[in-house]
């Protein structure tokens, strides 16, 4: 089989490789640039894809004797992930940039560049696995629960799925993964793992939204319309916060209140108690289906809606091209946005946005 390394210049990236290469499959290994002005250092953990990066990765494909490029993916990633990014925080929700990316990026632009050249599959350093039956491919959750991947790779179609690869998936922890990458010589071996948001490498999101989509004051009410406090820009604000709230008017609880909502249209933030995050309903749209669509309408499965939540069981709905999610035991803290993937034990059944929520708490309560 021939496959293309997708090798980010991390230790994952770089062990999927290899493993590729000990299968004996025609391993090519490709760097995706996807910023023009990117850094040419990390700052530990911080920020991804810098000159350093595609050096490391570099390294890694001279060792393994395999191919090695770089491909400039910098236009595709700016249109679809940081613009979605920037003009999803202007709408009042709060998007997942790292399954926008999978989705657009790596297991759309990508992997149509492989297959137009001749690759059968793309290889990458995710956490997942894969499952051949009667029906098609399923994707899993990987053996190693902690570091378990599949909820952003929900994203992934059933097309896309036939040509993926993980060689990970079943590995039982990243401490395996650094110790075989030690023993093999990787440089990258201990390596800090990527987190945060990889285009805003010093993690100060709400500066770099500040200066992209604007700052400008507004109110801060309760849930009754009452006004409580100011803020400097509602794009800084995200359901289910409590830092950062600057109230002149103290609740008559006394308990913390909450970011519960956001209103870019009038730019206003709504704040409340925190059992009032408990969200009875979500329902959205931008849906797809990772491998075979339901058999009914009308399902029941777990829905995760974050990439470390915990899984809920929940009765699900299809009518009109909306999807409609009524969990067991509310969510907390929902945000239009978000990304719910659906689960049946392991298998991944799909994702859709949410657009809509409601509350499990009434306003009058």
């Amino acid at each position: 089989m021939r496959v293309l390394a997708a090798m980010s210049g991390g230790v994952d990236s770089a062990v999927a490789a290899a493993r590729a290469v000990d299968a004996g499959h025609d391993v090519v290994g490709v760097h995706l640039a996807l910023s023009r002005a990117g850094g040419t250092l990390r700052t530990g953990s911080r920020g991804c894809c810098t000159i350093e990066d595609a050096m490391d990765a570099r390294r890694a494909a001279d060792l393994l004797g395999i191919p090695f490029y770089v491909w400039d993916f910098s236009e595709r990633f700016r249109d679809d992930v940081i613009d979605d990014f920037i003009s999803e925080y202007r709408a009042g929700r709060t998007p997942n940039p790292c399954m926008r990316c999978n989705e657009k990026i790596k297991f759309a632009a990508l992997l149509e560049r492989a297959l137009e050249l001749g690759f059968d599959a793309v290889c990458t350093g995710h956490y997942a696995t894969l499952v051949d039956t009667a029906s098609g491919r399923e994707l899993h959750r990987a053996s190693d629960e902690a570091k378990d991947q599949s909820y952003v790779l929900g994203v992934l179609t059933a097309e896309q799925l036939a040509h993926t690869y993980f060689p990970l998936g079943t590995t039982p922890s990243k401490a395996v993964v650094r110790a075989e990458a030690a023993e093999r010589g990787l440089t990258v071996a201990q390596k800090p793992d990527s987190h945060d948001i990889c285009f805003i490498p010093d993690g100060d999101t709400r500066g770099w939204l500040a200066e992209k989509v604007g700052a400008e004051q507004g109110d801060i009410i309760d849930r009754d319309g009452s006004v409580i406090g100011r803020h400097e820009g509602a794009h800084a604000f995200t359901v289910g916060q409590r830092r950062g709230l600057q109230l002149g008017v103290p609740a008559a609880d006394g308990k913390p209140r909450f970011v519960l909502e956001v209103r870019p249209v009038n730019n206003t933030v709504v704040v409340g108690p925190k059992e009032a995050l408990a969200t009875a309903e979500i329902a959205g749209d931008r849906m797809s289906w990772a491998g075979r669509a339901p058999d009914a309408a009308a399902f029941d499965c777990h829905v995760q809606i974050r990439a470390h939540a915990e899984p809920v069981p929940a009765h699900t709905t299809l009518t009109d091209g909306e999807l409609r999610v009524v969990p067991e035991e509310p969510f907390d803290g929902v945000a239009p946005g978000q990304t719910a993937v659906l689960y049946e034990g392991t298998r991944v059944i799909g994702q859709f946005t949410i657009a809509r929520t409601v509350s499990a708490v009434p306003v009058d309560a």
